[in-house]
């Protein structure tokens, strides 16, 4: 049923279990492979090899996950599915006897930690591919918080495996998270650099920009925001799933302020007497908005001197810091941004400790 043999200075085991190969290194000890040989045939006359009935090569379950995010997910968490499952896939590289998704077990997601870890990444976090491809920026090692990230994704496609029948455990539930002691906090912007930014604004960009800073909306929400997203009796921007999109968590919807409603009211006059596009941020041409808005942000920034404004996500952060800072609390946040989980709210949680003793003030037995 298996053998051993030697390669170099390893032992490595060979064993056939329901017609499919499996080979592992075992380590230089002779005794310790044969002592491994034994175990491996008796959990196979067990049926304890852990093999799923369905059991499937790791690429084609890994595709047919994609192909499952594809049809059910929005465009930018696919993408997100793929980056983890691309770097994941790259780890396997040095594992060539790993060929099923059965074999995945906790010890390779560990080693999957360290290998991010130590691993070369671009300043945004993605991974060198090659050394020829290194600059002064790279550095060594994904941040704890990316590497916790991945390991959640991970969690929930195999997830999907065992869903579908392709595995019996998932290989992720044994391994601990990472501290973040190197997570940074979120850039935000004051009251005046919002002003400032404001005040630089081109005309065109101008709607754009206001409603990011009153709203918290996602780049893609804003771009897929039709006018029958806008319910003007209500003074409501409802975020939903669409025929060719979907948002990256459940439905919900966004209260709009006076200035907000105003702004709407002229553009949707405006567009009326224009283009008529469905879209409240058109293109030109009336179809979905194509400018490059994080370019275009960094450029005003830096015309108006905001420093470390690089992201049109610290806008959504200014939009829930803000709103914090005023005493709104964490729950209700959590709401208008769209979190599905309390913990991810949780990061402006240190923008309120006048609102957290102001709560514990409120008890009077």
């Amino acid at each position: 049923m298996g053998r051993i043999y030697k390669r170099g200075r390893s032992w490595y085991l060979d064993i056939t279990v329901k017609g499919r190969r499996i080979r592992r290194r075992v380590g230089p000890s002779k005794k310790v492979a044969q002592l491994a040989l034994q175990d491996a045939e008796v959990k196979a006359a067990r049926d304890e090899f852990g093999f799923a009935k369905n059991d499937i090569a790791i690429g084609k379950f890994f595709q047919k996950f994609l192909d499952y995010s594809g049809a059910n997910h929005s465009t930018n968490t696919t993408k997100r599915y793929r980056a983890v499952i691309d770097n994941f896939n790259r780890f396997l590289e040095g594992y060539s006897d790993i060929v099923f998704i059965s074999q995945i077990k906790p010890e390779h997601i560990d080693l999957y930690k360290v290998y991010r870890r130590d691993a070369l990444v671009n300043p945004n976090g993605k991974p060198v591919k090659s050394e020829d491809k290194a600059t002064k920026f790279t550095r060594k090692g994904a941040r704890a918080k990316t590497i916790n990230f991945e390991i959640d994704t991970l969690r929930t496609i195999f997830n999907i495996a065992i869903k579908w029948d392709y595995l019996k455990d998932n290989p992720t539930l044994k391994v601990d998270r990472l501290k973040t002691t190197d997570s940074k906090l979120p850039r935000f912007l004051t009251v005046e650099e919002c002003e400032t930014l404001l005040k630089y604004m081109p005309d065109v960009l101008y709607p754009i920009f206001f409603t990011f800073l009153n709203t918290g909306m996602r780049k893609a929400e804003l771009e897929h925001l039709e006018w029958n997203d806008v319910d003007f009796d209500r003074r409501r921007i409802k975020i939903h799933r669409k025929t060719d999109w979907n948002p990256k968590t459940k439905d919900r919807e966004i209260p709009i302020n006076q200035k907000l409603y105003d702004l709407f009211l002229d553009l949707r006059e405006k567009n009326d007497r224009g283009l008529q596009s469905n879209y409240v941020f058109p293109h030109s041409d009336g179809s979905m908005l194509k400018t490059k808005l994080r370019r275009k942000l960094i450029q005003i920034a830096q015309k108006a001197g905001i420093k470390d404004l690089t992201t049109l996500h610290a806008l959504r952060h200014t939009f829930a810091s803000q709103l914090i800072m005023r005493g709104v609390d964490l729950p209700t946040v959590q709401k208008l941004m769209g979190h599905s989980d309390i913990q991810t709210t949780m990061i402006y949680a240190h923008l309120a400790p006048d609102h957290l003793e102001a709560a514990v003030d409120k008890l009077n037995y």
